[in-house]
């Protein structure tokens, strides 16, 4: 049930049931496209051999994703809501955000990357922007606020985006097989994070930047015709688990005190004695 605060919001309503057939209609088009396009890759060792598996596979695919949640933003009108979200959260969550960015540009596997052509690194630069735009803008932007206005309290806004996030990769079982499970469990958990990181930053352009680097570091390993085992990725991996042990401990704490200012984070001033 819609709450009387969601109906004073701007623009159309998106129920979260209509939400859902939104991302499946997304996952649609990454899948499905990428299905009627792609550039056989079984005769190779990687995923992303050379610049035209990269275009054909993965880069038209999620560009044509990000057309449809820009279009869907527009019809809904929500631009101003979805490219910030100012609700506060205490200090110590801004490490998620300054841990990730740091883990990434660590753990990107650099000696590999040298050993590319120039036009393949940029497909990979280019690839963790547009993963970074379109995830983001989907379940950041309009899932979020999708929950928001349907009355959902601030944690389960945060778990149910999160899961929708994770169960839409679901559908790379056409490609991966049983593995996709896995990886919905563990993409779930960074979808979180990410959750997190706008919360931290009050603006979606933060997440879009630790999520497309934190991408780019994984696939820094992944691109060329000889793929390779990478130490850095252990360092991302290893934080995932640090932050998901970190969050257990900490998740009542990451919600502002009741006598924190919001807009300053900092205590109220005691009311004035009469």
């Amino acid at each position: 049930m819609e709450t009387v605060a969601a109906q004073e919001q701007a623009g159309r309503q998106l129920t979260w049931p209509w939400f859902l057939v939104v991302v499946v209609v997304y996952t649609a088009i990454l899948q499905g496209v990428g299905k009627l396009i792609e550039v056989d890759t079984s005769g190779t060792d990687g995923e992303f051999p050379n610049v035209d598996a990269m275009v054909h596979n993965v880069l038209i695919p999620i560009g044509l994703s990000i057309l449809f949640g820009a279009a869907v933003v527009t019809w809904l009108g929500w631009w101003g809501e979805v490219l910030t979200y100012r609700v506060p959260v205490r200090r110590w969550v801004r490490w998620v955000p300054i841990s990730m960015l740091a883990a990434a540009v660590v753990g990107l596997n650099y000696g590999h990357l040298a050993d590319q052509s120039a036009g393949l690194v940029a497909c990979l630069l280019v690839l963790g922007v547009f993963v970074g735009l379109g995830e983001e803008l989907m379940f950041r932007g309009i899932g979020v606020h999708v929950f928001k206005r349907a009355g959902f309290s601030e944690g389960k806004v945060a778990l149910w985006s999160s899961v929708v996030f994770g169960l839409a990769h679901l559908s790379n079982a056409f490609g991966h097989g049983a593995q996709a499970v896995v990886q919905a469990a563990v993409v779930s958990t960074s979808g979180y994070f990410f959750y997190l990181c706008l919360r931290v930053g009050g603006i979606i352009l933060l997440p879009m930047l630790v999520h497309g680097l934190w991408d780019t570091s994984l696939f820094s390993s992944l691109i060329g015709t000889d793929p390779s085992p990478y130490a850095g990725s252990f360092l991302l991996i290893g934080l995932q688990v640090a932050l998901i042990i970190v969050l257990l401990v900490r998740r009542h704490s990451i919600e502002p005190a009741p006598d924190t200012d919001p807009d300053s984070r900092r205590p109220l001033d005691p009311a004035p004695q009469t």
